[in-house]
């Protein structure tokens, strides 16, 4: 995924402002080093920083060159977040929105459970079943005319599937569970096709722009008496939240 994080600040700061609700499991205590997996732009990591030391890290170069603009004060890194360099080192490993872009989660929780402290936490959510399911099935369906074979990125557990990976990773779980939260998309009628542009951007690179047009058109129209306010859009979101321990 190459992500345009002037866009992403642009349009999608919800992602930052959702994760705040996040924030409130992590304590308030200068003597802990807390690393901000999948920091994107730094907003949260920002906000981390005023609880303890803070670290953080994104696959995206680009989004890691804004978050140094923002916050140069932050150590920020470029790191896949399966091949973490630490050890033992972190009391907490935070993420927001990150966890459902990683196919691979055996070694995602490896990664994590190694670079954790010994009864070091876990504090994450992402995207849980049925997340975007509306908004996925009308763009196979609006792209199928085009023979394209649209196949999702994501990674969407329920919390049974999702505990049963957490278990096998050596982890203790505390804290398990998925919820609906709707999710209002910035800029009115154009919200979907920016929603689009961003996360299903490769996808569209297949496209031409007069293809693309066409494909936002369509959506727009299977969606609109389900995912349209009268005023906005708004995405069928659903979440899970996990606190697990090493």
């Amino acid at each position: 995924m190459k992500w345009n994080a002037g866009l992403y600040q642009d349009k999608h700061g919800y992602v930052a402002e959702y994760g705040k609700e996040l924030l409130e499991y992590v304590a308030d205590d200068k003597t802990q080093i807390i690393l901000d997996l999948g920091c994107g732009t730094g907003e949260l990591t920002n906000e981390l920083a005023q609880k303890a030391t803070v670290v953080g890290i994104d696959g995206s170069e680009s989004m890691i060159r804004k978050a140094e603009e923002r916050y140069p004060q932050i150590e920020f890194h470029v790191m896949d977040a399966c091949s973490l360099k630490w050890r033992d080192y972190f009391n907490v490993i935070f993420s927001n929105a990150v966890f459902h872009w990683i196919r691979d989660q055996q070694s995602l929780l490896k990664s994590i459970y190694h670079a954790l402290k010994t009864e070091g936490k876990l504090i994450c959510e992402f995207g849980a079943d049925g997340n975007i399911s509306k908004i996925q099935k009308s763009f196979h369906d609006a792209t199928r005319k085009y023979g394209y074979g649209f196949t999702s990125p994501f990674y969407f557990p329920t919390t049974h599937e999702y505990k049963q990976v957490l278990e096998q990773a050596g982890f203790n779980i505390e804290l398990i569970i998925d919820y609906d939260r709707p999710t209002a998309l910035k800029d009115g009628k154009f919200g979907l096709r920016n929603w689009l542009k961003q996360f299903f951007a490769m996808d569209l690179s297949n496209f031409t722009m007069d293809q693309q047009i066409d494909t936002f058109e369509t959506i727009e129209g299977h969606l609109y008496s389900d995912l349209w306010d009268g005023k906005q859009w708004v995405a069928d979101y659903r979440r899970i939240r996990v606190i697990a321990s090493k």
